[in-house]
């Protein structure tokens, strides 16, 4: 399980989101008076693609791109992505690729790699080292089950490592733990991705 959740992560980074919704007004009918009724604003629900400012970053065809990546299994799919390259490095050291790919329905929460360049440098290398704490780092990224959007909104879910992530947020904005997702909902072939911009860290 903890391979699985680990390569799931690298996957989940790799198919980091594009594209985001505003917020949209209601604007009832005039009252019998004549008089337009308030305008009545109403927080934007997340696409039922990826959305987040940090899809952009997404190449937009090629095997790097959303459509791409939807054919491929997270792993395979977060190679491609350019802002993931630390993360499958770490999945290729902690020898998870292919428990990853062929995982069943799993949510991996990707960090990027900026997100991997904010730890110190010598502890970063000393973690990569450490097959076993790698391991247990990235199963930490990795959830049973397909998230949707709707599902983060405030939960606390187990992870393939054995602890808990606690989700939270609504329309395009949410975090994992004290990480945000810059881009959401991204499919790969059998998982869902939310790139986080920082690297969780179990207890």
């Amino acid at each position: 399980m903890k391979s699985i959740a680990l390569t799931a992560a690298a996957a989940l980074a790799l198919t980091a989101c594009s594209g985001s919704t505003g917020m949209t007004a209601q604007n009832p009918a005039p009252s019998s008076a004549g008089s337009a009724a308030p305008v009545t604003s109403v927080p934007a629900a997340p696409m039922d693609g990826p959305f987040g400012a940090a899809c952009a970053a997404v190449p937009k065809d090629g095997e790097g791109s959303f459509t791409g990546m939807a054919d491929d299994p997270v792993a395979t799919a977060a190679s491609n992505n350019p802002v993931l390259s630390t993360l499958v490095a770490a999945v290729g050291k902690a020898g998870l690729a292919d428990t990853l790919n062929s995982a069943t329905d799993i949510t991996v929460f990707a960090p990027t790699d900026d997100a991997f360049a904010a730890i110190p440098k010598a502890a970063l290398d000393k973690v990569l080292a450490d097959k076993e704490t790698l391991t247990k780092i990235l199963t930490y990224h990795v959830v049973a089950g397909r998230k949707a959007p709707a599902e983060l909104s405030s939960a606390d879910l187990k992870t393939l490592e054995g602890g808990t992530v606690r989700v939270k947020g609504s329309g395009t904005a949410y975090t994992v733990n004290d990480a945000n997702v810059v881009c959401g909902n991204v499919p790969t072939g059998n998982a869902t991705v939310y790139i986080i911009d920082k690297v969780l860290m179990p207890k």
